[in-house]
């Protein structure tokens, strides 16, 4: 009877853990640039995008295919680090047991 008891006890403590996390996750603000600097992207714990900020020199109405690449590139290095530290958070949040949980990512 105790080994279940601790057993519960343990599964609600990494329940309380990983409620903590998704809301620290929710609430980080990871952003990357492209282009020098000239395209910033701001994602949040979970990779959505918050914020984009483009430099009005890179603004050219001949050249569109550039800003959009450069938008493209913020964006994409900004979510994959934000999986990247979801991922790690996880680890260790799970002790490094592997898991996964549905619908953060």
């Amino acid at each position: 009877m105790t080994n279940i008891q601790q057993l519960m006890q343990m599964g609600q403590q990494l329940q309380a853990r990983m409620a903590q996390l998704q809301e620290e996750i929710s609430a980080r603000e990871i952003s990357a640039s492209s282009g020098g600097g000239m395209v910033t992207a701001t994602v949040d714990g979970k990779g959505t995008v918050t914020r984009i900020v483009i430099d009005p020199t890179v603004v050219d109405p001949r050249d569109v295919e550039m800003l959009e690449d450069l938008v493209m590139a913020a964006v994409t290095e900004a979510q994959g680090k934000a999986q990247s530290q979801y991922e790690e958070d996880m680890r260790k949040a799970a002790g490094g047991m592997p898991i996964q949980i549905p619908g953060l990512f």
